[in-house]
């Protein structure tokens, strides 16, 4: 954990000085002394002060933000699942935002001209947290029958939720025009590239609330491991799980992905990592994926930003470009401790 926390930080200091305006770690420091009226020893540039304030800032903290509440999220899925192959798209979260976002885009300026006047480039991020939360709803209440909550039935119900979603923002990309489409690309590909201080000020309760509160579920998921009827006579009360883990998904997904769009693999991965690191006592595992997942995000970012520069990939592309040959390798790995070949 102490590991975590000092790769956390590492990155932190990269993220913030590397970049088209180069910033020394002394001449952050010095920036951000300023801003509460000390003066540091080390000399700074106006331009590394706005960069460093109006861009780089709210863009990494928004980043630790996302990758802390989509890797808590897996875990709390994988936990509930008890697959630790499960992640927080399974119940429609993901795609329930996506079909939201994309139908605002190509509708929202007229058939909600109001609405668009009123919320201004916020429309997309408000309509992707309340299309991920109607989904996660809908597969909840799909999933739940006479006060009991089926997990089996939540994932079967969010397969057939992610395929209709899936076909509903395939059809709204065919008849969106090349502006929309450019548009629907980047954001259903995943950025950090419009974090501000007034977006990072409205995603930031929601993420907070579900990180924190997840660890407090921490013993249950343990008892969870050995089944859900053990997990009763244990004293834990299975259905106030469920429910709290599906809240704690639908908060800090929804946001995460109204403001940064759908990034894949980190809510599967940092999980499954952490469990061959940690073993899976959720005690440890729910604060290290925080860590790792927040570390994780900020070096895909970085990498983005700066691999093609000044263009820039969308953080989804690498994330997938990182995850996937992982994934493989871990599958790989399992089967031949397994001793299974092809």
């Amino acid at each position: 954990m102490a590991g975590l926390a000092v790769l956390l930080t590492g990155v932190v200091w990269a993220s913030v000085g590397i970049g088209a305006v180069a910033i020394e770690p002394g001449q952050v420091a010095a920036i951000l002394l300023k801003q509460i009226g000390v003066s540091g020893p080390w000399t700074f540039e106006p331009q590394q002060e706005l960069v460093l304030l109006a861009i780089r800032l709210p863009r990494v903290l928004l980043g630790m933000l996302v990758g802390a509440g989509l890797s808590v999220s897996g875990a709390v899925m994988q936990g509930l699942f008890r697959n630790p192959l499960a992640d927080p798209g399974l119940v429609g979260v993901s795609s329930g935002a996506a079909l939201f976002a994309v139908l605002t885009l190509v509708f929202g300026a007229t058939v909600l001209p109001g609405v668009s006047m009123l919320t201004g480039p916020f429309l997309v991020s408000i309509a992707a947290f309340l299309g991920s939360v109607a989904a996660t709803l809908i597969v909840y209440r799909l999933a739940t029958w006479r006060g009991k909550t089926s997990v089996a039935t939540m994932l079967l119900a969010g397969i057939a939720l992610n395929a209709i979603a899936g076909a509903g923002t395939g059809l709204m990309t065919l008849v969106a025009d090349d502006a929309q489409l450019r548009d629907i690309t980047f954001w259903t590909l995943g950025s950090l590239g419009g974090a501000t201080w007034t977006a990072l000020g409205a995603v930031a309760p929601c993420i907070v609330l579900g990180v924190l509160g997840a660890p407090f579920m921490a013993r249950s998921l343990n008892a969870m491991l050995l089944g859900e009827a053990e997990a009763g006579h244990l004293g834990v009360r299975v259905e106030r799980l469920k429910q709290g883990v599906v809240l704690v998904t639908a908060l800090t997904v929804g946001a995460a992905v109204a403001v940064s769009g759908i990034i894949g693999f980190v809510g599967l991965v940092v999980p499954h990592l952490l469990r061959l690191m940690l073993g899976p006592d959720h005690r440890l595992l729910l604060p290290g994926s925080a860590l790792l997942g927040a570390s994780l995000l900020l070096g895909a970012d970085l990498l983005a930003r700066t691999v093609m520069a000044p263009a820039e990939l969308p953080l989804g592309i690498v994330t997938a470009l990182v995850g996937a040959p992982f994934f493989l390798w871990l599958l790989l790995r399992n089967r031949h401790r397994a001793g299974i070949g092809f």
